[in-house]
């Protein structure tokens, strides 16, 4: 009995070894829109082959193609393949290995009603909360079949919860409430009333005080992060002084941090954006050097360029329009910076952080952990790129600095500064004795606390991305436009779809890994189908500006969309009411998207040197800021002349 026991044992042991090393197919293949080809991940173990598997791909028993995998996860697409809504079956198959699973097909305009339904509400009711939360909710319903109680339950679960413990979204909100931390000590030691004080007798007035602000933007190049995070509340006391609005202050920071950023040649967006253009000529054979053809794309950036030339213009003459001038003559008039029924999501106006009466006030108490936060964040950034490359003796320092940004973590720099900003801002007022420790460490918690709204609404915004990824949103709006280009129009559409996914999505940066690999390849395709030689001039004005124009793009819909993060930032940096900043700001952003396509996308695209381009919009804005500016206070001054009727 033994005996048998024993080798009935042995059987089942060496059936199961033989189980786990025989190859298998996992598929995921959850969901699929009309309109957009036919997705799905095919995960292949137990593969010790050098070659790939050959599999044939059938949907409802109907072969549609054929893929080689390899061991891993695959990703494959069958543009060919038309689909109707309803339940699908999906079947793989190579020789005897086979696998199967269901997978439903909805049609594509579902997939845009979150994200309009989270924004349309924001912008209807002003509750960001409320309108983030129905907007994932509405799409956790789509998602789970229409199930209220599953998709309420997995809105915490399957898109709250990942959401949080996202390595990056967790650096974020960690690096936001230690900044936050900061900026209570800042104030409870008297350091942001020293700086108020010593920049006083310079920024006199509301046009030095926007100024100011502008130039700040401008110098803190390196991230859009943390030019945000250092602008907002450092000149938020300076202009709150001057009466300017907070809205005009969120929109100066705004419109500052990504343009400036993502013109530079040394940021912390420069290596992702080489490592996309690099992939795609890399897979399409295209034998150009990405970072050179970057430095060459930047001319064609217009809606960057022209949003700080607009910042600039609308700062130094103080003509706004829109609800941005209502904003302004509110904050001028009465002295109220935020509206009456304005809710910002960020509280500043907390008693613990007042500093007392007696203590000096003290502006190097803030100047040193804001340098602290800008120094070392450089210095972050350098180290954990050149711990992940060599230099070659015979490289450039310039393409080595380049090298290094490219493989630097822009999140654990600004960890580690925004770390060593708290404790000096801690240290200064304790080693001064101007603060007890129960002091300084009840404003580093009220400095936290502040930052409570601007995060909650940061995780609603990213679990309304999720939502939005799973749906397909982005991969939908691609398809409707894929078949609308030619080489002439393509910069200017390419600036729409990319303005429009990011709207949508609000992610600058997935926008971009969206779009680069598909831009580039349409690109050269229509190029050389309408004649053009690889690397002539017209085909290079097509490929420079189609790639600006993903940029581009992405930016101003990162600007207007009340689910962007560095939207978001800025409200909170500012102390502004969330909604109040969104509605200001698109007014300007429209104006220059506008003018962007009409002098830069199109004329470009059919010959115009970008300059000519750049020179002719920069004094439109001028002209058209102050000759507007000049007709409405004409027009006010002539109404006031009139006399009253009797």
């Amino acid at each position: 009995m033994r005996k048998i026991l024993l080798l009935v044992g042995l059987a089942l042991v060496f059936q199961a070894a033989v189980c786990a090393a025989a190859p298998r197919i996992e598929l995921d293949a959850s969901l699929t829109l009309t309109g957009t080809p036919l997705n799905f991940d095919a995960e292949l173990s137990g593969w010790s082959r050098p070659e790939a598997l050959v599999i044939d791909v059938f949907v409802d028993h109907t072969h549609v193609g054929r893929q080689p995998i390899t061991e891993g996860t695959n990703t494959l697409s069958f543009e060919e393949v038309s689909l109707t809504t309803g339940t699908h079956r999906l079947m793989v198959r190579s020789g005897r290995l086979t696998a199967e699973t269901d997978f439903r097909v909805l049609p594509g305009w579902l997939s845009l009603l979150p994200p309009i339904l989270a924004i349309g509400l924001a912008l209807i009711s002003r509750d960001v909360l409320i309108s983030l939360f129905l907007g994932f909710f509405g799409g956790s319903m789509i998602l789970f079949q229409w199930n209220p109680a599953a998709a309420l339950g997995r809105t915490i679960d399957h898109f709250i919860l990942p959401a949080l413990t996202n390595d990056d979204h967790a650096a974020i909100i960690l690096f936001t409430s230690l900044l936050g931390g900061m900026v209570g000590l800042l104030t409870k030691s008297g350091g942001t009333h020293g700086i108020v004080e010593r920049l006083t007798p310079y920024a006199t007035n509301s046009r030095r005080g926007q100024l100011a602000a502008w130039v700040m933007g401008v110098l803190v190049f390196f991230d859009d992060y943390a030019n945000t995070l250092i602008v907002g509340p450092t000149m938020r006391p300076i202009t709150d002084k001057l009466r300017i609005s907070r809205e005009k202050l969120a929109y100066i920071v705004d419109s500052t941090a990504a343009p400036v950023v993502c013109l530079f040649p040394i940021s912390t967006w420069v290596g992702f954006e080489i490592g996309l253009i690099a992939d795609a000529f890399r897979q399409h054979g295209l034998e150009f050097d990405a970072y050179t053809t970057f430095l060459y794309s930047i001319p064609y950036r217009f809606y960057p360029i022209f949003a700080l030339v607009m910042g600039f213009t609308i700062a130094a003459s103080r003509f706004d329009f829109g609800s941005m001038r209502r904003a302004e003559r509110r904050a001028a008039a009465s002295g109220e910076v935020v509206a009456a029924n304005g809710r910002p999501i960020a509280d500043y106006a907390s008693t613990e952080v007042e500093p007392p009466a007696e203590i000096p006030k003290r502006a190097i108490n803030a100047i040193l952990p804001i340098v602290t936060v800008v120094v070392l964040t450089i210095v972050g950034l350098y180290l954990t790129g050149a711990g992940e490359v060599q230099r070659a003796p015979e490289t450039p320092a310039g393409a080595w600095l380049q090298e290094v940004l490219q493989h630097a973590n822009s999140l654990h720099a600004l960890l580690w500064a925004s770390l060593s900003g708290l404790l000096m801002a801690l240290f200064l007022p304790l080693v001064q004795r101007l603060l007890k420790v129960r002091e300084a460490m009840t404003a580093m918690v009220a400095g936290f606390k502040a930052m409570l709204m601007a995060l909650v609404v940061l995780l609603l915004a990213w679990s309304l991305g999720a939502v939005c990824s799973e749906l397909q949103t982005a991969h939908y709006l691609v398809g409707l436009t894929r078949d609308l280009v030619s080489p002439v129009w393509l910069p200017a559409l390419t600036f729409v779809l990319a303005a429009a996914v990011a709207f949508a999505t609000g992610s600058s940066w997935g926008t971009m890994a969206i779009l680069e690999p598909l831009v580039i390849p349409i690109c050269h395709n229509l190029a050389v189908a309408g004649g053009c030689e690889v690397g002539s001039g017209t085909y290079m004005t097509y490929m420079l500006g189609s790639i600006a124009s993903v940029l581009a793009g992405a930016v101003w819909g990162d600007h207007c969309s009340p689910i962007s993060d560095t939207t978001i930032l800025s409200s909170m940096a500012t102390g502004c009411d969330h909604i109040a900043h969104v509605r200001t700001q698109i007014p300007y952003a429209l104006t220059i998207g506008l003018l962007g396509i009409v002098v830069g996308n199109i004329p470009t695209a059919l010959g115009l040197p970008p300059w000519i381009a750049l020179m002719f919009g920069a004094t439109f804005i001028v002209l058209g800021v102050v000759g507007l500016g000049q007709w409405r206070a004409q027009r006010e001054q002539r109404r006031r002349e009139v006399p009253d009727p009797p």
